[in-house]
């Protein structure tokens, strides 16, 4: 994206009508510059842009795009203590991606990437991660530790059950998690988190923490997601969250949760987790690459590894996907 691009989108961002000859004034270009920029815009980003001849330019939409200045100023003390550096991109591959590529350049631990839009978001699994501009939320968070990575075992969990709880204090209600790291809204999918960890055997490690939250987006704008999802929106009732707002209260609960891991471990966060525990004791399949194995889902243990009661006996797995089985036949 060129600047007169994102220069377009926040004079427009407002929804309200603006005239073809202010912009062109603005930008120092003809009407018919204007146009061809804005036709541009609004075929790369899919965002919809109404012309209204003789009277101007708006969104279909307003957008509530994505401020440091405010984010930084809604911040708790904590959380303005642990922060180093927060980087807001109008378009980026994948925040997650980002912060991987800082970290191995020395990052600091509370380095946080945003984005409008990403051309390359990911899910669990290699899935790609829908991500139109300006209407959800795509954040990334880095952080170090000084032990070895096996102690982020549980992390996820932590994670999970902090954001379903942040959400919940806005309004949200309904909410469940589905192991390791998906939240849910009746049944549908609101959230994802994407945690990926790198460092040496014996520590030191990092963790970048990825989230991508369903927030305002359109049914056009998901309809190539292949599973049933919802928005927070929608979980709210209605109610619109400003974008700002909201990146502010989730780093402030992932940074308090990030930095009671590092010194409490899992143990805090498993009550809480189990409180949302989407599957507890129903059939499910667990998928391990090509194997699928099916059972009883039976909780989670003290390390956050999962409980599946199947003809052979209990067992426990580390990692996986949780798909829940239909009961009234083998597929799903």
């Amino acid at each position: 994206m060129d600047e007169r691009q994102l220069v377009l989108i926040r004079r427009l961002a407002d929804g309200r009508l603006h005239s073809g000859e202010s912009i062109a004034c603005e930008l120092g270009l003809t009407r018919a510059a204007v146009w061809k920029i804005l036709r541009k815009t609004s075929e790369t980003l899919g965002l919809a842009v109404i012309a209204e001849p003789g009277r101007g330019y708006r969104l279909a939409m307003p957008l509530e795009l994505l401020e440091a200045e405010r984010i930084q100023s809604a911040l708790s003390e904590t959380a303005c203590t642990h922060l180093s550096r927060l980087d807001i991109h109008p378009v980026i591959d994948s925040t997650n991606e980002e912060l991987k590529r800082l970290a191995s350049t020395g990052a600091p631990s509370g380095s946080v990437c945003l984005a409008e839009c990403q051309t390359a978001g990911r899910g669990r699994r290699g899935r790609a991660w829908v991500s139109p501009f300006g209407v959800n939320v795509y954040l990334s968070l880095l952080w170090r530790y000084p032990f070895a990575p096996s102690h982020l075992g549980g992390v996820s969990l932590a994670i999970g059950a902090t954001l379903a709880e942040a959400l919940t204090r806005l309004g949200a209600q309904e909410l469940a998690l589905k192991w390791p790291n998906d939240l849910l809204w009746r049944r549908r999918k609101l959230a994802g988190l994407l945690l990926e960890v790198a460092g040496e055997s014996q520590g030191p490690c990092h963790l970048v923490v990825g989230l991508g939250l369903n927030l305002g987006m359109t049914a056009g704008q998901g309809s190539t997601i292949d599973q049933p999802w919802t928005s927070l929106e929608e979980a709210l009732g209605g109610f619109t969250v400003g974008r700002n707002a909201l990146v502010a209260c989730l780093l402030d609960a992932f940074v308090e949760a990030l930095d009671r891991y590092g010194r409490e471990g899992l143990a805090p966060f498993l009550e809480r987790w189990r409180a949302h525990d989407a599957y507890l004791g129903e059939p499910v399949r667990l998928l391990l690459g090509e194997q699928v194995i099916e059972g009883i889902h039976a909780g989670v243990a003290e390390d956050g590894a999962l409980f599946l009661d199947t003809p052979e006996g209990r067992r426990a797995f580390q990692a996986g996907e949780i798909s829940l089985r239909r009961l009234e036949s083998s597929s799903q």
